[in-house]
């Protein structure tokens, strides 16, 4: 019996599901900035759905709303027979919102108590549930503080008493004034424009001043020498490997400002990696592409220019992970020009990787490569806005408030303007980024491959200094720590220094308020967790430039040499610092 014949493919269509899909989830991320809506619907479904099988922490959230009304209703009964009644509930130190005097008079001071407590019982509502991941944990409750903070009391011009007594005081012109603010930033965020004041400063003029010149230059970086500044120099050189989501100039930020020039003045021979802004040509670099072309090339060019002196290495943020990859695998590749690495602010274990990691899962990524596929980069407005939601207090409503409702404009100073001169990431890069590092951990897991051959952080073999900072939330400090489990180096330094992620590292000598915690922990010693540390660790007032100036001292050539020439026999200078790429826009 004859049987039907069945084709044996699938018929062709006029279209392509895959970049039909694509193509629909590019547009929709420019709508929700970036943001997956399937990934957000998840967590919270998954968050409500324990809730819901939970009923002992049902009773338990009833019990607590029902403590807090309470603790509100008798704190208006005592306040209305005494003033000068203690709050039921005071803000963190961090949250600045209510510090003016203005909050402490009827009925301000209740409606910010009530939102303080309402923000006290959504924390309770969405953590501890049985069964419900530390991950989506994590997500719910940034979701929650973000709605928060979006509707906090401080952002209504009739609920903000500061607002309403500047309004009375001005006749409404801190309102014009606001409009006329509004409107400015509107105009140049939709034209492209740098935010109001940034025009006062220009890299080369008043921003990355120290004298150099680009000694070499390839389709990713430029390399520059920078002019020594004393007659003699210690032998080893130092080279820097920043972060191509920013700008290098944060290590060069103004003449009092620069870890650069205070390097030159102490002595070392520094030189510096200038990133290139990529462009849509540029969507298949890949993270191998940005090693080899990076700190690859700027190490060979280095000791070129320098035969037989090992190399200071330094990486900053994503700099540093780059660095350590190298660094790996030169010492897998028995590659010993290395005198030392030095991470600043940067990871190499991406398993809690603070709250930057909320954006980052299987969903959250495909999202972001359809966004960066329609264009072949991720735009640096779009990570801004990222990095802003992580302090959307200080950054978003903050500013709001300041700038839209009293009308008084934030004078721009210099790491502002650096904030404000924002990069691209290639497409396959970024893709192998989130994917390799955040999502599968492969560099700390021992399964990132550089060749044909996979590299671990415990081949290398030279001392380790690491940095970080204490309120860091793009590479939280306890993550950085973890350079302690990964390494079977001899000895590595630790340092915890006050300040952010930016701020914490341009920590110039006579910077006020910086403190700073180091301990060297030696390969016999055992472990000790973070938190420990943090305790058993003194503290030390200053900035923390000095100390790793003498700990590169101390692993350097006791007798100085005489500064080498510009770009050496091998490479002749090609233009003055800062050079050209680190001009593009």
């Amino acid at each position: 019996m004859n049987q039907p014949l069945r084709p044996t493919s699938r018929p062709s269509s006029h279209y392509a599901p895959g970049m039909l899909d694509r193509t629909f989830k590019a547009h929709m991320a420019a709508l929700t900035q970036g943001i997956t809506p399937a990934g957000v619907a998840t967590v919270i479904y998954e968050w409500l759905a324990h809730l819901a099988m939970s009923p002992g922490k049902q009773l338990a959230l009833a019990e607590e709303a029902g403590f807090k009304l309470e603790y509100l209703l008798r704190y208006i009964r005592q306040a209305n027979m005494a003033p000068d009644t203690p709050p039921c509930i005071a803000p963190t130190l961090q949250d600045t919102r209510f510090a003016g005097d203005a909050w402490s008079r009827w009925p301000y001071h209740v409606i910010y108590q009530s939102f303080l407590l309402q923000q006290e019982w959504w924390e309770s509502a969405t953590t501890n549930i049985d069964g419900l991941s530390r991950s989506t944990e994590n997500v719910v409750s940034f979701i929650g503080r973000q709605i928060l903070d979006r509707w906090s009391p401080s952002n209504f011009p009739w609920l903000n008493p500061e607002v309403i007594d500047t309004t009375l005081e001005q006749g409404g012109m801190n309102f014009v004034r606001g409009w006329e603010n509004f409107c400015e930033d509107w105009e140049r965020q939709m034209t492209g424009q740098p935010p109001v004041g940034s025009e006062a400063f220009k890299v080369g003029e008043n921003l990355a001043t120290t004298p150099g010149k680009v000694v070499y230059r390839n389709h990713l970086i430029e390399l520059i020498q920078y002019t020594p500044t004393t007659n003699k120099v210690f032998a080893e050189p130092v080279l820097i490997v920043p972060a191509w989501i920013m700008k290098y100039y944060i290590l060069d930020l103004t003449p009092e400002k620069s870890l650069v020039r205070y390097l030159l003045d102490q002595g070392h021979t520094v030189f510096m990696i200038s990133w290139r802004n990529v462009d849509s040509e540029d969507r298949e670099l890949s993270m191998g592409s940005y090693r080899r072309l990076g700190p690859e090339a700027a190490i060979d060019v280095v000791s070129s220019i320098l035969p037989e002196r090992k190399i200071h290495a330094v990486g900053y943020c994503l700099g540093g992970t780059l660095l350590t990859i190298q660094a790996a695998t030169m010492a897998r590749d028995d590659d010993n020009r290395l005198a030392s690495l030095t991470l600043l602010a940067a990871q190499v274990d991406f398993t809690e990787a603070g709250e930057l990691s909320l954006f980052i899962s299987e969903s959250e990524v495909d999202y972001l490569e359809s966004m960066m596929q329609e264009r072949g980069y991720l735009d640096g407005y779009q990570m801004a806005g990222a990095f802003q939601l992580l302090r959307s207090n200080d950054l978003i409503w903050s500013r709001m408030v300041r700038e839209y409702m009293l009308g008084e404009r934030q004078p721009m100073h210099p790491l502002m303007a650096w904030n404000a001169d924002v990069t691209r990431m290639p497409y396959l890069m970024h893709s192998q980024y989130l994917r390799r590092l955040y999502l599968n951990n492969d560099l700390a897991s021992g399964r990132y491959i550089v060749g044909d051959r996979p590299i671990a952080i415990t081949d290398i073999a030279v001392p380790i200094f690491s940095v970080a900072t204490s309120s860091d939330h793009v590479a939280p400090w306890r993550s950085v720590y973890k350079i302690h489990l990964l390494t079977d180096t001899d000895e590595v330094t630790f340092l915890l220094t006050s300040g952010g992620h930016n701020a914490g590292i341009v920590s110039e000598i006579g910077h006020p308020r910086r403190t700073y915690q180091v301990e060297t922990r030696y390969e016999k010693q055992s472990y000790v967790d973070p938190d420990t540390w943090q305790q058993m660790t003194p503290t030390h007032q200053g900035s923390w430039w000095p100390v790793w100036q003498e700990w590169l001292v101390e692993r350097s050539s006791k007798e100085q040499v005489d500064p080498p020439a510009m770009g050496g026999e091998s490479y002749a200078p090609i233009s003055d610092a800062p050079g050209t790429y680190v001009l593009q826009r």
